[in-house]
């Protein structure tokens, strides 16, 4: 594979690394608690509890790559923009924008049960 030298470039890669529904899917379930327990965090003052924001975003990631869409997170090379990818695909799904952005990504619909 040839070296990412822009974000422009990743977000594609991105998206195709991240082809399966489900895949996506554990991956809004972690980024969402992930944002959770961030502004529990802020809300109480329990900064002991910040780590959590991390295990609890890249437990469900890391789990549906090797589990469903059997390849390694884009996160042990990209990590700044896997990261913000991760905000950005959850943001496409909640805005309905994700079709778009997978067509334009040349990711085929899957049709499945998921």
């Amino acid at each position: 594979m040839k070296t990412i030298k822009t974000y422009r470039e990743f977000w594609p890669y991105y998206l195709r690394e991240h082809a399966k529904p489900a895949t996506r899917a554990w991956h809004y379930v972690g980024t969402m608690i992930a944002i959770l327990v961030l502004l529990t965090v802020i809300v109480t003052g329990r900064w002991l509890l910040l780590p959590l924001v991390l295990v609890s975003g890249y437990f469900f990631a890391w789990l549906s790559h090797g589990l469903i869409e059997k390849n390694k997170p884009a996160t042990f090379t990209y990590p700044l923009w896997s990261l913000m990818s991760d905000f950005r695909m959850l943001y496409c799904f909640l805005t309905g924008q994700m079709g778009r952005e997978l067509e334009k990504a040349g990711v085929r619909a899957v049709q499945t049960a998921e």
